[in-house]
C-alpha cells in the first residue's frame, strides 16, 4: 500500500540547500551550451541589436578577438550566422571559397582551433528576397535549393567548420548535404539537423539581427506550430537521411516535442532558445517583472529536463561570465 501523509513528507528532501542540490534531478553546464553569433562584413564596429539587448553584430575584422574572448570564458562551441552585403537570388556568396560563410569558419578555427564551429547552412541572409532557397515565382524550389545547400556545406567544411547545421527546412536536405560532403572528402564532418523547425512568431528579433530582406513568410517550408505528430516525423526523417544530431527550434514553447523526439530517437538532441525567447526574458527583466538570472536558469533547465542534450542560447556568454 502506498504510504500517505503523515508518513510521506516530500519536504524532508527540501529542508536546506545541500539537500536540494543533492537530490536535484536535472542540471546543465557550460558544456551543454552553444552560443549563436552574428558576423557582419564591411563594417568597422559592433552594431547593437535593439530587439535583443546585449547581442551585437560582430564586425568580421573583430571576429577573431571575440572568439578568443569566448574561449577564455569557457564557451566550447559557436554557431555562425553571417550578415552579408553581397545578395543575389540564389545566395551564391555562401558557396564561394572567398565568401562570408567560408571566411567566418576560417577565422574562428584559426583564432581558437579547439572551438567547435557550427556553420548555419541556409540562404535567408544571403538572398535579395530573404527566403531560405532559390525562389521560383512565389515558391522556394526545393530540389534546386538542395544542390546549393550541398555546395555551401562543402565550402564551410573546407574552411574548417566542424559541424554543418542546415536550417533551410527543405525536404531531403540532410541526405543531399551528406552526399555532397562525402563526395568532397568530408565524411568526418557532422550534420546537426534543424530537424524540427517551426514557422514561429518567436523568430522576430532574429530578422533584425540577420538583416533579413524577407517579405511574406516561410509557412510553406517551415512547420505548423500546432502539429505534434508531424514534428516527430520530421526529425525521424532527418535521422534516416543520415543526421548526426537533431534539433527542435524554438525550444521553450515546444518542450513536449523535445520529449517526444527524445523518447523516439537515440541521436544527440539539441534545442534552440530563439531570439524571441531571449528578448522576452530581457525586456521583462528590464521592466522589473522578473529576476533575469533565475529565469534564465529555470528556462534552460526546463529545456534540459525535457530531454535536450545541447542548448543553443544567446545567454551562453552571460552564464559563462557569471560562473555557471
Amino acid at each position: 500500500m502506498t504510504s500517505q501523509f503523515p508518513e510521506a513528507r516530500p519536504r524532508r528532501l527540501r529542508r536546506n540547500a545541500s539537500l536540494r542540490s543533492l537530490f536535484q534531478e536535472s542540471e546543465f553546464t557550460l558544456n551543454d551550451l552553444v552560443l549563436p553569433i552574428f558576423v557582419e562584413e564591411e563594417i568597422d564596429d559592433f552594431v547593437p541589436i535593439k530587439s535583443m539587448p546585449g547581442v551585437v553584430r560582430i564586425p568580421e575584422s573583430k571576429l577573431a578577438g571575440e572568439i578568443e574572448r569566448y574561449a577564455r570564458a569557457g564557451i566550447k562551441a559557436v554557431m555562425t550566422f553571417g550578415v552579408s552585403h553581397h545578395l543575389d537570388n540564389d545566395g551564391s556568396d555562401t558557396w564561394s571559397e572567398r565568401g562570408l560563410v567560408s571566411r567566418m569558419a576560417g577565422i574562428c578555427k584559426d583564432a581558437v582551433p579547439e572551438m567547435i564551429v557550427m556553420s548555419d547552412t541556409c540562404f535567408c541572409e544571403y538572398t535579395d528576397h530573404g527566403h531560405c532557397g532559390v525562389l521560383h515565382g512565389h515558391e522556394v524550389d526545393n530540389d534546386r535549393t538542395l544542390v546549393n545547400l550541398g555546395k555551401q556545406a562543402v565550402a564551410a567544411a573546407r574552411a574548417g567548420a566542424d559541424v554543418i547545421a542546415p536550417s533551410a527546412a527543405m525536404d531531403g536536405q540532410v541526405q543531399a548535404i551528406r552526399k555532397a560532403l562525402d563526395e568532397a572528402g568530408f565524411s568526418q564532418t557532422a550534420i546537426m539537423a534543424y530537424s524540427t523547425k517551426f514557422a514561429s512568431a518567436l523568430y522576430g528579433p532574429f530578422r533584425e539581427a540577420g538583416g533579413s530582406a524577407l517579405k511574406g513568410d516561410r509557412k510553406s517550408y517551415q512547420m505548423n506550430p500546432m502539429n505534434r505528430r508531424e514534428a516527430l516525423r520530421e526529425s525521424l526523417l532527418d535521422e534516416q537521411e543520415g543526421a548526426d544530431a537533431l534539433m527542435v527550434k524554438p525550444a521553450g514553447a515546444y518542450l513536449d516535442i523535445i520529449r517526444d523526439i527524445r523518447q523516439a530517437s537515440n541521436l544527440p538532441l539539441s534545442a534552440y532558445q530563439v531570439s524571441g525567447e531571449y528578448a522576452m526574458i530581457k525586456f521583462a527583466a528590464q521592466a522589473g517583472a522578473i529576476d533575469e538570472a533565475r529565469v534564465v536558469r529555470e528556462s534552460l533547465g526546463a529545456i534540459k529536463r525535457a530531454g535536450a542534450d545541447l542548448i543553443f542560447t544567446y545567454f551562453a556568454m552571460d552564464l559563462a561570465l557569471s560562473g555557471i
